[in-house]
This record gives structure tokens, C-alpha cells and sequence, in this order.
């Protein structure tokens, strides 16, 4: 019994950190939306990051791993928002 409660506070801690690493991406995207620059930040990394999220979401749903795929889903549209506005806004540099 007691091992099932464990269980059940790692699992709700575990999607916890799954949640707050998907709502760690909306104040860069903010910020880079707001200033109309991605000066400084890393296309490179932010694609590593999204391909990271795209394989965890893939290994939740192969193993049935719901909590896994939601989370890594969530992270995945959210840092894809901050990569999509690097380009923009990397795009936009040249043509000023």
C-alpha cells in the first residue's frame, strides 16, 4: 500500500516538472514576441531542444506513457512557438 503512494506522489511530481518545463518556454517567446529580436538566442539549440521533445513524445506513446506524451507534447508546442519566432525574427534582420 504504502509503495503505491509513492508511486502515485512520484508520478504527480513528475508531471508537475513535465508542466512547468513546457510553461519555462512562454517568457522567452514572450520576450522575443515583444522585442521583435532573437538576437542571442540559438536556432541550433532550440531545434535540438524541439527534436529532444518530438522523440520523449513518441517514447510516451510507444510505451503507453501518457503523463510522458502530454508533457513532452505540451514542451514540445511551446518551445516550437520560441524556434518558429527565432526564425522570424532571425529572417527579418537581413531584410532591414
Amino acid at each position: 500500500m504504502e509503495s503505491s503512494f509513492l508511486t502515485q506522489i512520484i508520478e504527480f511530481v513528475f508531471a508537475c516538472g513535465l508542466f512547468a518545463n513546457a510553461v519555462l518556454f512562454i517568457p522567452q517567446a514572450r520576450e522575443i514576441y515583444k522585442t521583435k529580436s532573437s538576437q542571442g538566442q540559438s536556432l541550433l539549440a532550440f531545434t535540438g531542444f524541439n527534436a529532444i521533445q518530438l522523440f520523449t513524445v513518441l517514447h510516451g506513446y510507444i510505451h503507453k506513457d501518457y503523463i510522458l506524451l502530454i508533457g513532452s507534447a505540451l514542451s514540445f508546442v511551446t518551445c516550437g512557438a520560441v524556434t518558429v519566432l527565432i526564425i522570424v525574427y532571425k529572417s527579418k534582420v537581413g531584410l532591414k
